[in-house]
């Protein structure tokens, strides 16, 4: 009598073992990686180093009357310095005027805008702003001044580029204001009418208007003393 052969049971093979990779952006340990910040220094500099360098119109204070001598000094120490490729324009607007001397003639002259100043178009950096702050009789950039978090003290000024608007706005008058007449004369001074229907009178100035060429001197008319109006152009100073 032959047994029956006992069941075999059926042996599923080994699934593949399935490897995870990680995912893009994270470590073998699961951890994310920040790969923007990986080399973001470097990246930052390269791309800040990589900019091109824009010269900007700065004003500049100085002392008084001394602008065309720190446009000079400036000048050369750029050259003498190695940043006249970044020092490029400096500039004393100004606009005609005419002078009245005491002897009744006329002296071409040149009325700044801004007396006290200086406009230097520039590509701000360490250099240059040294150039620009050690020059003798500057005294310093106009713009914004740091406060300092303790003390008194007064803060570091960090200049302001003017504006395109204001950079037009300071040419354009400077280019198109008529030229002035000035006179050497103030009230109380003694004048002699040289023209006009008042020639040959003397008076006493009470009131000068340089803008409009014109100054009021009383005169004795008649044995009283009148106020009358007189051109610059119609009067010589009396000593």
């Amino acid at each position: 009598m032959t047994l029956p052969l006992p069941a075999v049971p059926e042996i599923e093979p080994d699934a593949p073992e399935v490897l995870e990779l990680p995912a893009e952006g994270t470590d073998p340990t699961g951890e994310v990686l920040d790969l923007a910040a990986e080399g973001g220094a470097e990246a930052a500099e390269a791309a800040e180093a990589a900019k091109p360098q824009v010269a900007r119109w700065f004003a500049v204070q100085v002392a008084s009357s001394c602008e065309k001598k720190v446009k000079a000094t400036l000048e050369q120490r750029a050259v003498t310095l190695g940043v006249s490729n970044r020092i490029l324009e400096i500039e004393i607007p100004q606009t005609p005027g005419v002078k009245l001397k005491k002897d009744g003639s006329r002296q071409s002259i040149e009325e700044k805008v801004f007396p006290g100043y200086v406009l230097v178009r520039m590509v701000l950096d360490e250099d240059t702003m040294m150039a620009v702050r050690s020059t003798p009789n500057v005294i310093n950039f106009v713009g914004q001044e740091e406060r300092r978090a303790t003390g008194k003290a007064r803060g570091h000024i960090r200049p302001r580029p003017l504006s395109r608007q204001e950079v037009d706005r300071i040419f354009k008058r400077a280019a198109e204001k008529k030229p002035v007449l000035k006179v050497d004369l103030t009230e109380g001074d003694q004048i002699l009418v040289t023209a006009g229907p008042f020639k040959d009178f003397q008076g006493e100035v009470i009131e000068v208007s340089g803008e409009r060429s014109k100054l009021k001197a009383l005169l004795s008319i008649f044995g009283r003393e009148t106020p009358v109006e007189l051109e610059f152009s119609q009067i010589s100073k009396q000593s």
